[in-house]
C-alpha cells in the first residue's frame, strides 16, 4: 500500500516536472526564457520546452504592430504661440531581447520620448505653419522615432498628428482675422465684378458705335453706288433718247426729201409750215413778261428754204 501511494507521488511530481518544461506560445507572439538569473533563449511560435526549477519565463510579448496612443501635449512655437498636440505612433517589437534588457518600460520610455519629439518639432515652427506641413512633421518625427527605438529593438512603422489645437485666445483671433480675410475678398471681388461690367458696358458702347459707323459708312457706300448707278442709267437714257431723236429727225428729214423730190406742191406746203412756225414763235415771244423788241424778216423764210433744198440735193457724206 505504502508503494502505491509512493508511486503515486512520484508520479504526480513527474507530470507536474513535464508540465512545467513543456511552454506553448501562441503565433504572434515570443518569450524570453532566463536561467538561474540569466539569460538563455527566445521562445518562438509553437511547443518549446525548458528545463524544470531551473528555466523560467520572464518576459511574454507580442511582435505584431501595436498602436501607442501620445496623450495631448502643450507646445509652444516659434512664434510663442501655445497649442495642444497628440499623436499615435505604430510601432512593432523586431528583437525582444533588446525590448527587455535595454530598457525598463518599454511603453513609458517612447511615450515620452514621442512627446519630446514633438515639443521639439513644434518649436522649430511658427503657428501657420503647423497647420500646413503636418504631413512634414509625420515625416521628421518617423525618421528620428525610429533611429532613437532602434536601441531598443523597436521598429517605428508610421506617426500620425491628429489635432493641433491653438488656445482659446488664439482660436478667437483666428477666427477674427479669418472673418477680416473673408471681407477683404469680398471687397475685392465685389470691385473686381463692377469693373469688369464697366469694362464690359465700355466695350459694348465702343463695339456699338464702330458697328453703327461701319453700318453708317456702308450704307453712305450704298447709297452713293446707287446715286452712280441712277447718273449711269439716266445718262444711258438721256443718250439713247437723242440718239433716237437724232435718227427720227434724220428718218423725217429724209421723208421730206423724198416728198420735195417726187411732188412739186409739197414745197409750197412746207413754206407754208415754216411761215407759221415761225409766226407762232414770235407770238410766244410777245406773250412773256419780260420787255423785248424782235425784228422779223418774212424773206428769210425762201432763204432757209433754198437751203433745206440744197442739203437735200446735196446730202453730206
Amino acid at each position: 500500500m505504502g508503494e502505491f501511494f509512493g508511486f503515486l507521488f512520484l508520479l504526480a511530481i513527474g507530470g507536474g516536472t513535464l508540465s512545467s518544461s513543456v511552454k506553448i506560445v501562441n503565433q504572434g507572439n515570443a518569450a524570453l526564457v532566463e536561467s538561474l538569473g540569466s539569460y538563455k533563449k527566445r521562445l518562438d511560435p509553437g511547443l518549446n520546452f525548458i528545463t524544470p526549477f531551473v528555466d523560467r519565463i520572464v518576459y511574454r510579448e507580442t511582435i505584431r504592430e501595436k498602436v501607442l496612443d501620445i496623450p495631448p501635449q502643450q507646445c509652444i512655437t516659434r512664434d510663442n504661440v501655445s497649442i495642444t498636440v497628440d499623436a499615435v505612433v505604430y510601432w512593432r517589437i523586431i528583437d525582444l531581447e533588446k525590448a527587455y534588457y535595454k530598457v525598463e518600460d518599454l511603453r513609458m520610455a517612447m511615450v515620452n520620448l514621442v512627446l519630446t519629439q514633438i515639443r521639439a518639432e513644434m518649436g522649430r515652427l511658427e503657428l501657420d505653419e503647423t497647420f500646413t506641413a503636418r504631413s512634414q512633421i509625420s515625416e521628421i518625427l518617423l525618421k528620428d522615432l525610429d533611429v532613437a527605438t532602434d536601441p531598443w529593438g523597436v521598429k517605428v512603422n508610421r506617426v500620425e498628428l491628429r489635432d493641433i489645437v491653438p488656445s482659446k485666445a488664439v482660436l478667437e483671433s483666428m477666427e477674427m482675422q479669418m472673418a477680416a480675410e473673408r471681407r477683404k475678398r469680398a471687397a475685392i471681388l465685389t470691385s473686381e465684378g463692377e469693373r469688369e461690367s464697366a469694362v464690359n458696358s465700355a466695350r459694348g458702347a465702343a463695339e456699338a458705335q464702330v458697328l453703327d459707323a461701319e453700318a453708317q459708312q456702308k450704307s453712305t457706300i450704298l447709297a452713293a453706288e446707287a446715286e452712280q448707278k441712277t447718273i449711269v442709267l439716266r445718262a444711258q437714257a438721256d443718250r439713247q433718247q437723242r440718239v433716237l431723236r437724232a435718227q427720227g429727225t434724220a428718218e423725217a428729214l429724209q421723208i421730206i426729201a423724198n416728198t420735195l423730190k417726187t411732188d412739186p406742191k409739197a414745197e409750197a406746203a412746207l413754206q407754208f409750215l415754216l411761215a407759221q412756225n415761225y409766226l407762232d414763235m414770235g407770238t410766244a415771244i410777245g406773250k412773256s413778261d419780260s420787255s423785248k423788241v424782235m425784228f422779223m424778216d418774212p424773206r428769210s423764210i425762201p432763204a432757209t428754204i433754198e437751203g433745206m433744198r440744197s442739203l437735200i440735193d446735196n446730202p453730206p457724206h
